[in-house]
């Protein structure tokens, strides 16, 4: 019996929409329905219709006995991805229209030149000059000319422009300019949204500046009216507190506040993956850990060491740059509805193009007539045909060898299994680069730490992944299937605050402790007033300091967390970041200041960490089935278990199949499985063994 209040996390993904409920003892329940991609609002009323009917009671009582609705969405993302944004008004400072299409000429890839660069979410015509000038250090040269605005303001009305974004020069340092052509915007247009540069992205780096803005503006439109609906209909149906959202940076934000920043969701749901790490970092026994969550679409990897994940500010959206404060996460096209496929070439490929929820993968039976990796997992026995996520979709068996041997087995020659196979083992590679990406080109080894498998899909990936890895030992959380949705309930409400500085760190004149205690006192004036507003005072409100530093002479920064002012404890930290990802430093070398940061931490009360009994007994399976398991052994008649009646300290050896409410565990040949306290899964991998 579950007992109120709930905590509530909802996470929309590409196929299901995932809802976890908390219970005031910590019990979990987990439920998934189908997204709805026209409409994401009904997606996450139908997961809470089936909490409610869980609880044998009606919506509108379960919602008045939620304290805590954490929404994570990637309506943002999909704005973006889709162009289906605003028709979006760019002012910017007389001389700088083109600042925006020139975008540094980056090049996510050197020798890819002949790729055209994405289309410009500003066309030319809406790229209008304000008369105005800030230098660097923020003294007007060019006083601001409120007519140059009204003039554009004309323009954008009579083009029908829905949002505005405003970029001058130099904001950063000085953002008077840019409030007041805001404000004599509104004049003239007061039903338009308006964004300026040095509200959402105050720092050096005209271009990215620009660019984070253009899409801030650019997704508002259906952003905020998405929220604003689904927290009224909530409001409506009983929900008593303020709907929460997960932001890129992994922590939660209300409502309320997140209405001046909406590109700041557009990894909500992927970041949310950051609440679970902390959470099960306390079964693991180790702050080391990299997750790969693998779901309907895609498989996203974070590094977290010493209980802290790895940030940036430097994200790429379809080949759109936004500077904002996001969890560092590294994304392939790797899902359970990756479409595999045969190029001219005859060579196998999995994605990057994906099934979605609708048609889905051919298995589920909805049209579908593509072969994906959830298509080829039941081929080999690792899924079992029948109903799957308590009855939403029916996988056919008939449909999916059909789709395999249609598009991938007679093009390449191939038997069906053995197509299947080689679907699995090249997304398992894809999937090894990305993890690859996320520690080794960032210094760190793999082996080091414990690999969590996670997502629907990712348990079936883990310990193939972790023998590529040669990693030790491999975590599955029982909730797996739902590990952002959990996320959710047990993540931190964050504001990150950065401000651009640029002072050398040893010129004690102008960057001494004193002025650098004086410069963060003043964020953390802000800082504090936001969690206030928020409801976090005292010891629930927690600040943390960072500097963004280079050497005199370089054009990127690294992020570098340290409490202190003192110029050598500074320079310490930051040699040692700069050891670990380039191998050296230079000794006594002049380092800069570029960007002060603070992050505003809310701390909600902790998740409890439930423990099983420890009454231990032999696990039975119900089943078994031929499953295939590697090219070494192929099939074997292989053991099948219902994860639910697994208990604490319980013991199997591979090979074995696991079959969780959300999600399916696989164990290679050799693999040793040991249930934690609180009923988790931990892998011994046995290496040497062909996967």
């Amino acid at each position: 019996m579950l007992v109120a209040p709930y905590r509530v996390g909802v996470d929309i993904g590409g196929t299901f929409t995932d809802l976890v409920m908390v219970d005031a003892r910590g019990a979990v329940r987990a439920f998934k329905a189908p997204s709805v991609p026209s409409d994401p609002t009904e997606g996450v009323l139908n997961a809470v219709r089936l909490a409610a009917e869980a609880l044998a009671t009606d919506v509108s009582t379960f919602l008045s006995n939620t304290e805590l609705f954490v929404h994570g969405s990637t309506i943002a993302t999909n704005t973006l991805l889709e162009k289906k944004g605003a028709k979006v008004g760019l002012l910017v400072t007389e001389g700088f229209r083109d600042s925006l299409e020139i975008r540094r000429s980056i090049r996510e890839n050197v020798w890819d030149h002949r790729r055209p660069f994405p289309e410009v979410l500003v066309p030319r015509y809406l790229r209008l000059p304000v008369t105005e000038r800030v230098e660097h250090d923020g003294s007007v040269r060019i006083p601001f000319d409120p007519k140059s605005v009204a003039a554009a303001a004309r323009i954008f009305a009579e083009e029908g422009v829905e949002a505005v974004a405003i970029c001058f020069l130099h904001s950063y340092a000085n953002p008077a300019h840019e409030r007041a052509a805001k404000a004599e915007l509104k004049k003239h247009l007061p039903d338009v949204w308006v964004t300026a540069s040095s509200e959402i992205s105050p720092t050096i780096g005209e271009y990215e500046r620009t660019s984070t803005t253009v899409v801030n503006a650019y997704v508002s439109r259906r952003v905020v009216p998405y929220l604003e609906s689904l927290a009224a209909r909530l409001a409506a149906l009983g929900l008593p507190r303020k709907l929460l959202m997960i932001q890129s940076n992994g922590g939660a934000i209300s409502i309320d506040e997140i209405g001046y920043a909406p590109a700041s969701l557009v990894l909500s749901g992927p970041a949310a993956g950051v609440g679970s790490l902390k959470f099960f970092g306390q079964d693991t026994g180790s702050e080391h850990l990299i997750s790969i969550e693998v779901g309907g679409t895609s498989c996203d990897v974070t590094l977290m060491q010493h209980g802290m994940v790895s940030m940036t500010d430097q994200i790429v959206v379809d080949g759109y740059h936004l500077n904002i404060p996001s969890v560092d996460i590294h994304t392939v096209g790797a899902g359970g509805g990756t479409i595999a496929s045969v190029d001219g070439a005859g060579l196998l490929k999995a994605g990057p193009e994906g099934a979605g929820s609708t048609p889905g993968p051919a298995c589920y039976g909805r049209g579908g007539e593509r072969p994906t990796v959830t298509d080829a997992q039941l081929v080999l026995g690792r899924l079992k045909p029948g109903p799957y996520a308590g009855g939403a979709i029916s996988l056919s068996l008939e449909k999916a060898v059909e789709a395999i041997e249609t598009h991938v087995a007679k093009p390449l020659g191939l038997s069906v299994t053995d197509a299947a196979a080689g679907i699995i083992q090249l997304v398992e590679q894809n999937i090894l680069h990305a993890v690859e990406q996320a520690s080794l080109e960032k210094g760190y080894n793999p082996r080091t730490f414990t690999l969590v498998a996670a997502g629907g899909a990712g348990p079936l990936h883990g310990p193939s992944t972790a023998r590529l890895l040669g990693s030790p030992s491999l975590y599955i959380p029982r909730l797996a299937g739902v590990f952002c949705a959990f996320g959710m309930c047990n993540s931190d409400l964050r504001h990150d605050f950065v401000r651009s500085w640029l002072k050398d760190l040893d010129n004690k004149a102008v960057s001494g402790p004193d002025r650098l205690e004086d410069a963060f006192e003043a964020i953390q004036a802000e800082a504090s007033e936001v969690l206030a507003r928020e409801g976090f005072t005292g010891s629930k409100a927690q600040l943390r300091r960072a500097y963004d530093l280079r050497y005199f002479g370089q054009q990127w920064t690294i992020a570098v967390e340290c409490a202190s002012t003192e110029g050598s404890a500074i320079r310490a930290a930051f040699e040692q970041a700069y050891q670990r990802l380039f191998g050296y430093v230079q000794p006594a070398g002049a380092i800069e200041i570029v960007n002060l940061r603070l992050a505003a931490i809310g701390k909600l009360d902790a998740l409890d960490l439930a423990k099983d009994s420890p009454l231990v007994s032999d696990p039975v399976a119900h089943s078994r089935r031929p499953v295939w398991i590697d090219r070494k052994v192929g099939f074997v008649d292989t053991p099948v278990y219902d994860g639910t009646a697994l208990t604490s300290r319980q013991q199997l050896v591979g090979p074995a199949i696991i079959e969780e409410a959300t999600t399916t565990l696989i164990l290679g040949m050799g693999d040793k499985l040991v249930m934690t306290d609180a009923g988790n899964y931990h892998v011994d991998i046995a290496h040497g063994v062909a996967g």
